[in-house]
């Protein structure tokens, strides 16, 4: 592949990304803004009207909606359960096994990969891209919690946190409103438009700013660190390509769904190792190491990609 196009990919479609998450993290460590803030604007207002918009525009079978979801279900699985078995392998205690499985399933695939996406492929591939993270989202609320929780916690309480994702009901108003053939009044469409636009700068910006909440590197936990990196970074992109390509995923899906899949580790992850008693150095270590990381992976993915 020749040099130029792998700078390219870089520059073009990764290093945007990585500007804007700077800007969070020199804000985070120079002025601590209040993050829970932050994150509940984008969680609650910005994220479900990026959604709407994005879906509610472009179209998407119902089978091609299928196969992303069977696609991201299926990829955090996959890299589940590889996460376990090397946690095994490594002698892990159960809460340190618990804690790689989770820190290793989920991926970045909102504050990181819409913008990668987007940049990269376009809106139609982003649309696509919205709906793996609306369904990694779900899963994240349910069988993350479920991992995390290690059946210390009644089953209701991951039903009530999936209930209480706003982007879900994104999604369902999308979808009624393309089924219904509904005309959304213009007041209506440029709000939600507006506010789906500032949704993934305000991301990338939060994602500056939970990094640089990480201020010590846990020595000990390296080795499953580097473990986790490697399923996420190399182990993710080769199993996406496979699983994709026998899914029967072509053009926009297969852009999305693979990139999606191969993001570091998500954020979120870190607010199940708080709440569940994880391994907090372990988890927030493989979000900080597989995001500086990243570029050497996702450049070449894109280039491969973009052919």
């Amino acid at each position: 592949m020749p040099v130029t196009i792998i700078r390219d990919a870089f520059v073009n479609n990764l290093l945007p990304v990585l500007l804007c998450a700077a800007t969070g993290f020199v804000l985070g460590r120079t002025l601590h803004p209040d993050i829970k803030t932050t994150s509940r604007l984008a969680f609650y207002i910005f994220s479900p009207c990026l959604v709407f918009v994005s879906l509610e525009r472009v179209e998407i079978t119902g089978g091609e909606l299928g196969q992303l979801v069977a696609f991201t279900f299926a990829m955090s699985c996959i890299i589940g359960a590889l996460a376990y078995l090397v946690g095994l392998s490594l002698k892990a205690n159960r809460h340190l096994i618990a804690s790689l499985v989770v820190a290793s399933m989920f991926v970045n695939s909102g504050n990181y990969g819409l913008a990668a996406t987007k940049f990269a492929f376009g809106e139609d591939a982003l649309a696509r891209a919205l709906v793996c993270f609306v369904f990694g989202t779900v899963v994240v609320y349910t069988l993350g919690v479920l991992i995390a929780s290690m059946g210390k916690f009644p089953a209701g309480q991951a039903l009530r946190r999936m209930l209480r994702v706003p982007a879900i009901y994104g999604l369902v108003a999308a979808g009624l409103v393309r089924q219904m053939d509904w005309e959304i009044p213009l007041f209506v469409d440029r709000s939600v438009t507006m506010l789906g636009d500032a949704s993934i700068p305000l991301m990338l910006v939060l994602l500056g700013l939970q990094i640089a909440e990480t201020r010590s590197w846990p020595r000990n936990r390296m080795g499953l660190i580097a473990a986790s990196a490697f399923l996420q970074l190399v182990g993710s992109p080769l199993i996406g390509l496979f699983l994709a390509r026998w899914m029967g995923l072509t053009g926009a899906s297969l852009q999305a769904a693979v990139l999606q899949a191969s993001m570091p580790a998500a954020v979120v992850t870190t607010v199940l190792a708080v709440e569940y008693d994880l391994d907090r150095t372990l988890v927030s270590g493989v979000v900080v190491i597989t995001t500086i990381l990243s570029p050497l992976t996702l450049t070449p993915l894109i280039a491969y990609l973009l052919r």
